[in-house]
């Protein structure tokens, strides 16, 4: 069958099954023994060496693979998981210059292959993502901050950085590129080479975690069994998680009792709202700041046709100010996000450490503020024409048709053209290095600490200052620098904090993004499904499905 055969098909048939049943009446359980989770894409790899940060590979890596510390579901604190410990300056796990990391591990585990885990099967997935070094994975999350690692013996795993890391536990080591594989099946199916990806991990899973791999039918689902040998807790359901971005489906799926879980946000909500035995999970805010990016790096004769700026628009302060201030942030939270999320204008989320809620931010629409900008600026007469793309049919398309009515009706010289298009497309721009266009809208990766959003998304030299040409613009790029280096090492957490508060105030005077609001958390499910929990500290969509039950 084909995938469009097969998609239409599932669609018609989970139509019909939703009509069936009145809002009224609530859907019998389907599927018992079975949790059926309806993602909104498919992976494109299920190697944690290999997988992209946010990508949806990761929540299936969650589910198949260990590592060692974990989050929990009621706190961001860090909890045992391959290693029977947290490492602190208390117990020696750290040493006394920071420099220095020791896990003891846990004895008794096995991978699904039936081998026993070791502090050599940690160095070897460590070190083999470090060696792949993947363009599109995170290997740089590890090789940015580990000098070495060493099998202390077979249960004790060490690793010295190359400075001190105030992150290192809450973003490295939990992270999914710090996923513990199995070195035999690895070895058993093409080894690691350098720079190469390895295609039988990109499609099978062998780790230690609650759930086994069992198939990918690509375009289809991908289905896992408990793993009755896990070291922890069982789990109490087999999974299959349905692959497909349409929402008609996964809204519909939910109602006629097709889907135990569906991957949703806001928009859904009309739609499944007041629906008899199915619940609508509520409650803090994803740590995914919604945001459009301002491009200080566009190639000379980039730009589509339609876009009448200059190259070097953005570089200039004074317009990212009045972009900012011009924005509906009201009329973005109540309208596409139903209400669900908060505003947060700086790159250190809501619920992350550092973030101080006394910083200056850009909350509500202030027109009066963004006229004086554009006119110091020098735009305001001649006006301008510039182009934002987005993925089309999400938030992000309907964040910048905000954006887009916020300027245009500001003064009607100015236009906004919303390029919605598809995600494959979407992704190819989003990946170029130069960027072609002046704006782009998504959603920030996740993370448990600070540094990571100011290093990918602050730090001149970061991830998005490199190719956004941060340094074109900040008023004092070697002071922005400098503030985010020291935060990274600073192993005080008072003092740390202090420099986060100054670096939010230097970045809302000098705007290098335009975020919309922080998103809330909302997570649909059926009222059968037992023991349901969110963590945003957990890859989206946030579930660990080992916790659930019918």
């Amino acid at each position: 069958m084909t995938t469009t055969r097969w998609r239409n098909g599932l669609q018609a048939g989970i139509a019909a099954l939703a009509l069936a049943v009145p809002l009224a009446a609530t859907a019998q359980m389907k599927n018992p023994g079975l949790l059926v989770h309806a993602a909104d894409d498919e992976p494109t790899t299920l190697d944690p060496a290999q997988v992209e940060p946010g990508e949806g590979g990761e929540t299936v890596i969650l589910q198949v693979y260990d590592r060692l510390l974990d989050i929990g579901p009621a706190s961001p604190d860090l909890i045992p998981s391959l290693a029977v410990a947290v490492p602190s300056l208390e117990n020696g796990g750290i040493s006394s210059d920071g420099m220095s990391y020791t896990f003891t591990l846990r004895e008794g585990v096995t991978f699904h292959d039936g081998t026993a885990f070791t502090a050599d099967d940690v160095k070897y997935s460590w070190d083999r993502a470090m060696t792949m070094d993947l363009p599109e994975g995170n290997s740089g999350a590890l090789s940015d901050v580990v000098a070495s690692t060493e099998a202390v013996d077979d249960m004790t795993f060490r690793v010295t950085l190359s400075e001190p890391s105030a992150s290192f536990l809450n973003s490295v080591v939990v992270s999914m590129v710090a996923s513990v594989v199995s070195q035999d099946a690895v070895e058993a199916n093409g080894g690691v080479e350098a720079g190469a990806p390895n295609p039988f991990m990109a499609g099978n899973m062998v780790g230690t975690g609650p759930y086994k791999f069992v198939a990918w039918n690509r375009n289809e689902n991908i289905q896992l069994e408990v793993n009755d040998s896990y070291w922890g807790e069982n789990a109490n359901l087999d999974v299959r998680i349905e692959i497909g971005g349409d929402p008609d489906v996964r809204v519909l799926g939910l109602r006629a009792g097709e889907f135990d879980t569906i991957e949703t946000d806001p928009s859904f909500i009309a739609d499944i709202e007041g629906v008899d035995g199915v619940t609508i999970y509520s409650g803090g805010l994803l740590l995914e700041p919604l945001h459009i990016g301002f491009n200080l790096n566009i190639p000379e004769g980039a730009l589509p046709s339609e876009d009448t700026i200059p190259v070097d628009f953005f570089h200039d302060p004074r317009i990212r100010q009045a972009f900012n201030h011009a924005f509906d942030y009201e009329a973005f939270l109540n309208g596409p996000l139903a209400g669900y999320g908060a505003f947060n204008t700086h790159y250190t989320p809501i619920g992350v450490f550092g973030h101080d809620p006394n910083a200056p931010a850009y909350s509500k629409q202030n027109y009066a503020e963004a006229e004086r900008l554009f006119r110091e600026a020098g735009v305001w007469d001649e006006g301008f024409s510039v182009s934002v793309i987005t993925e089309e049919g999400n938030l992000f398309a309907l964040m910048c048709l905000v954006l887009k009515d916020s300027i245009e009706r500001l003064n009607p010289k100015f236009h906004i053209n919303v390029l919605a298009v598809a995600e494959s497309v979407f992704d190819d721009a989003h990946a170029q290095n130069p960027l072609e266009y002046a704006m782009w809208a998504k959603n920030a990766d996740p993370a448990a600490d600070p540094n990571f959003y100011m290093r990918a998304y602050q730090h001149p030299d970061g991830e998005w200052g490199e190719v956004h040409g941060f340094a074109n613009g900040y008023r004092d790029a070697e002071r922005v620098a400098s503030l985010i280096d020291q935060a990274a090492v600073e192993l005080d957490p008072v003092k740390r904090a202090v420099l986060y508060s100054e670096l939010q105030t230097i970045l809302y005077e000098d705007p290098m993004w335009l975020i919309a609001a922080q998103e809330g958390i909302v997570m649909a499910h059926r009222d059968w499904l037992k023991g349901f929990a969110m963590q945003p500290l957990w890859p989206r969509p946030s579930l660990k499905f080992a916790l659930f039950d019918k």
